[in-house]
This record gives C-alpha cells, sequence and structure tokens, in this order.
C-alpha cells in the first residue's frame, strides 16, 4: 500500500536554468512502428505531436544533487520509509542474496533490507565515487518531490522523446539506426549474456556517469540506457489519433507512470527498450537500482 506523502518541502530560491537546455519545441513524430518495438507497449501509432518550447535536464539528476537535497530538505524517500528497495542479484554479497525475495517473473531481482538512494546495494554499500552517476532507488514521487523543490517538474512522456531523439526523426537510437555504429558504444546497456554475464565493453558494470558517452543533437546525455526516467505521465496504450497533438500530458488518472530510456540493465533478449520510442511503466511508489530521472520546466 503506498504511504502517505509527507508535506512537500520548501522550493528553493535558485531557479536557474544551469544544466538545462531549451528547446524549441515544433512538431515531431512520436513513437514507432519499428518491427523491433513491442507493439503491447504502446510504442505505436506513429503520431503527430505539436509542443511548445521547454528547458529539459541535460543529465539524469546525480546523487550529489539529490543528497544536496536531502540536506537541504531532511526529505525522507518512500524507500527508505519501506524499508527496502530492489537490487539487481549480481551486484550482492551472496549474504544479501541468501533468503531474499525475488519476483518470480524476474528472478534477478532482490528485495534488500536498508537498499536506498545512498546505500544502493544495501547495508555496507555507499556513494563513494558515484557522485556524479544518476541516483536511483527514487520513486515517482520522490522524483517530483525533487523536481518541485528545485523549480521544475517532470518532463511529459511526449517531451522527453522529443529531447532524447536530439532532432533525429523516426530513429531507433539518439545517434541513429545502428546500436554500436562502427563498432563504437554509445550508450551503457547490459552487454554479453543477461543475467549471467555482462562483459561491460561499454566500460561499465553498473551505473555510469551522467554525462558519460556523446549527448544527442540537443545536448542531451544518456536518453538510451544508464537509467531508465521517470516521466510525469500516466500509463496509457490507447493514444489519441487525431493529428496534432498540442503539448499531449496522458490520460488524467492511472495506476503507473511512465518510465522511458532504458537502463544498464537492458539487453536485447529480453528487453530491447533502450530504444528511443521505447516505453514502459511502474507504479509511483516502485523503486528499483536502475531507475532515476531528470527534470524540466516550462519555458
Amino acid at each position: 500500500m503506498p504511504l502517505r506523502l509527507l508535506s512537500a518541502p520548501r522550493p528553493r530560491h535558485d531557479t536557474s536554468a544551469a544544466g538545462m537546455v531549451c528547446l524549441p519545441g515544433g512538431e515531431f513524430l512520436m513513437g514507432t512502428d519499428d518491427a523491433e518495438g513491442f507493439r503491447g507497449d504502446g510504442e505505436g501509432p506513429v503520431r503527430t505531436v505539436r509542443l511548445r518550447p521547454f528547458l529539459i535536464d541535460t543529465c539524469a539528476v546525480t546523487n550529489d544533487a539529490f543528497a544536496q537535497y536531502v540536506a537541504d530538505t531532511g526529505y525522507v524517500t518512500e524507500a527508505e520509509r519501506f524499508g527496502w528497495s530492489y537490487v539487481f542479484a549480481g551486484f550482492l554479497p551472496a549474504a544479501l542474496r541468501r533468503g531474499a525475495y525475488r519476483p518470480e517473473r524476474t528472478p534477478w531481482w532482490c528485495g534488500v533490507g536498508g537498499a536506498a538512494w545512498n546505500r544502493p546495494e544495501g547495508p555496507g554499500s555507499t556513494l563513494d565515487g558515484r557522485g556524479d552517476h544518476p541516483v536511483v532507488h527514487v520513486s515517482w514521487n520522490d522524483a517530483a518531490a525533487y523536481a518541485a523543490w528545485a523549480g521544475k517538474r517532470l518532463p511529459t512522456e511526449a517531451e522527453w522523446e522529443y529531447a532524447a531523439r536530439g532532432g533525429l526523426e523516426q530513429k531507433r537510437y539518439p545517434w541513429g539506426d545502428e546500436l554500436d555504429p562502427d563498432g563504437a558504444h554509445h550508450c551503457n546497456i547490459w552487454r554479453g549474456t543477461f543475467p549471467a554475464k555482462n562483459t561491460a565493453t561499454d566500460g561499465f558494470r553498473g551505473t555510469a556517469p551522467v554525462d558519460a558517452f556523446e549527448p544527442n543533437g540537443y545536448g542531451l546525455y544518456n536518453t538510451s540506457g544508464n537509467v531508465w526516467e521517470w516521466c510525469a505521465d500516466w500509463w496509457t496504450t490507447d493514444h489519441p489519433t487525431h493529428r496534432p497533438l498540442a503539448d499531449p500530458t496522458g490520460p488524467a488518472t492511472g495506476t503507473a507512470k511512465v518510465i522511458r530510456g532504458g537502463s544498464h540493465l537492458c539487453h536485447r533478449s529480453y528487453c530491447n527498450r533502450y530504444r528511443v520510442a521505447a516505453r514502459t511503466a511502474n507504479t509511483s511508489d516502485s523503486t528499483s537500482g536502475h531507475a532515476g530521472f531528470r527534470c524540466a520546466r516550462s519555458a
């Protein structure tokens, strides 16, 4: 059962656009009918969307930035209040893996007591060396609270996809249609055989710094892989098709929130969702070691 939210922390007074890029908006083609996609996820049909100008973070929110938020406000995340979060089994010592709850359909996840944003692998783990990595184990509610404090908001799903595409039309990835053009890696995803062996040929077994790899054409980093990113919208697979859709925000209510971009745990064998049109969802109080967020602001 979701916890009752604490009162919202006071907004900070710094409302600068540092770390953000202002995008002009206009019309773009959202979604995909790509054969590699998942029709049941509502990736299609391709539809024309019109957006007003907006600002969006070039990077996901880092551990250092979230630590400043917690220091300023005393905010306690939902994972901390629940007392546990999901951690990838391969990142855990045997003592924590043993006896941990594992979902039947995704047994590579372990419910770990004490796992939270500042203890990403549970008791004994720290953020040492990961200040510039994306904060994880944050729910949609946590992300929305941070955004409000920062004088921002979560991006709509349409804004997220428009920004993630970087100006390219109907390409699979923010850099084109090939995953590894000329053998070069452009994102942090699972390399090897999931879930048994990650060769880490892209340089990372877990999360990467938020500015790893080259940015897309709009200057955004890691809109494919690294961590899933929460969007403002409630989840639906029933998209209006009248054209063009103007600043869509999704349904008024729902049971789960949209997440986009894939993560360092995505592999083509089961989760080919690091494509720029791919999408999935989770409940607003869910937390895990591969989900974070970036913020937006209306221009």
